[in-house]
């Protein structure tokens, strides 16, 4: 059987330190999902910066052109 003691000697009858430390080292495995799903917020980003750009032209167009 497991040794459930904790360095107190705390008995931990439902093992959730067990469980939490098995948790924490499962981490790698999440962090690649949030790499694939930041592209998201970045290409909006990226839109809106040129979508001000091309605001910011035409008005100096308007602006200048006349």
């Amino acid at each position: 059987m497991a040794n459930t003691q904790g360095p107190q000697g705390n008995h931990d009858p439902a093992g959730s330190t067990q469980m939490f430390r098995a948790f924490v080292d499962e981490g790698p495995q999440g962090g690649r999902q949030q790499a694939a799903s930041s592209g998201g917020p970045r290409i909006g980003l990226i839109l809106g910066i040129v979508a001000a750009v091309a605001v910011l032209a035409a008005v100096a167009y308007l602006a200048f052109g006349k």
